[in-house]
């Protein structure tokens, strides 16, 4: 499956998430981040990544810096979603080399730092609502590998997840990912 199919259609799920908020104050498994906060962050790093990949200088991804969701929040999560998606299927995308908060790296690694960012932000926001996440578990898979192999190569200042917590084998492949990046469903 080609990595940017994959990011659309987490990038969907996670929309459908996003539209089906009712308490944009509720609090997330994210701590001292509320619903709209979180959504926030991601409407804020769609842009920064959407930026990278345009060859325009970064932004912050701290949703208390700026406020970017308006008065429409499902629109501003909807118009990131669309830019951040032309963005990664321009010529030459996954080639090319970016500064993203991970640090430098080839779009492809991008993407995928992108799809594990919206995967467990949407299992955060899943969580926050009381809404049933819908990813792909193939998909969800292929991401845990990708994470496995990749988190080693983190500088642990750049790191933006918390040490792995335990979590049953049998466990489903969302909250596997979730906890190899530090979150716990229990």
């Amino acid at each position: 499956m080609n990595p940017v199919d994959d990011l659309a259609a987490v990038l969907e799920s996670t929309g459908e998430l996003v539209a089906g908020v009712s308490r944009w104050d509720a609090p997330t498994p994210c701590p001292e981040w509320t619903v709209r906060e979180l959504v926030n962050h991601l409407v804020l790093g769609h842009r920064l990544f959407t930026g990278a990949l345009r060859g325009e200088a970064g932004g912050s991804l701290d949703p208390r810096a700026a406020d970017v969701l308006g008065d429409d929040p499902v629109a501003a999560y909807r118009e990131a979603v669309a830019g951040l998606l032309a963005a990664f299927r321009q010529p030459g995308a996954l080639e090319r080399v970016v500064e993203v908060p991970a640090g430098t790296v080839p779009g492809i690694v991008a993407v995928h730092l992108r799809i594990v960012e919206e995967l467990v932000h949407g299992w955060d926001l899943a969580r926050a609502t009381g809404q049933e996440p819908k990813f792909e578990d193939s998909l969800v898979e292929r991401e845990i590998a990708f994470s496995t192999a990749k988190l080693g190569d983190l500088p642990p200042e750049r790191s933006p997840f918390a040490p792995p917590v335990p979590v049953a084998e049998s466990a489903p492949p969302l909250d596997r990912l979730v906890a190899l990046l530090g979150r716990s469903s229990s």
